[in-house]
């Protein structure tokens, strides 16, 4: 099957960023340089990996205790740490910033790059730092022949909303 041809090719990639020169680093509004790295879940640095898990709970916990999900860490972080996880993190001055954690995947049939979370340290918000990390990810989707970008929101999470209908 094609389709899962598309995503194994995708996912042996040792880093989908590499040869993408402009998405290596973002200068923000306030003219801080950011860099932007790619590195699947599994191969990500333990400090990484732990301040991944500490902004989930931060920024997300409530939502998910508002949702008939609820939160559970230990399942967040078998989530976050599955074999086909991959990350897109953001750091400056080797300080963690942003990351997303999306999967090449096949949903309804389509291959597509997934967007499980973008989650930003609330300092960064409105430099445009979050534009250019969904910015990275659809060139990377782009040039893995994956057909869209697809991800999920709460739908009482007001910002979320709002700032992913700005993107078009």
């Amino acid at each position: 099957m094609i389709q899962r041809r598309l995503i194994n090719k995708a996912n042996a990639l040792a880093n989908p960023l590499e040869t993408l020169h402009k998405f290596h680093e973002y200068i923000t509004k306030d003219n801080n340089m950011i860099k932007l790295a790619c590195v699947k879940a599994k191969d990500a640095p333990s400090d990484c990996l732990s301040w991944i898990l500490n902004i989930m709970e931060r920024n997300m916990k409530k939502m998910y205790e508002q949702s008939s999900w609820g939160w559970n860490a230990t399942e967040k972080q078998t989530e976050l740490t599955e074999e086909m996880a991959w990350y897109l993190v953001a750091s400056c001055y080797d300080k963690f910033l942003g990351f997303s954690h999306f999967r090449f995947d096949i949903d309804n049939g389509d291959v597509v790059l997934y967007c499980y979370e973008l989650q930003l340290e609330p300092s960064t918000r409105r430099k445009g730092l979050g534009r250019f990390m969904m910015s990275t990810l659809e060139s990377m989707a782009y040039h893995n022949q994956m057909t869209k970008v697809v991800l999920t929101v709460f739908k009482h999470n007001s910002s979320a909303i709002q700032f992913f209908y700005a993107l078009g």
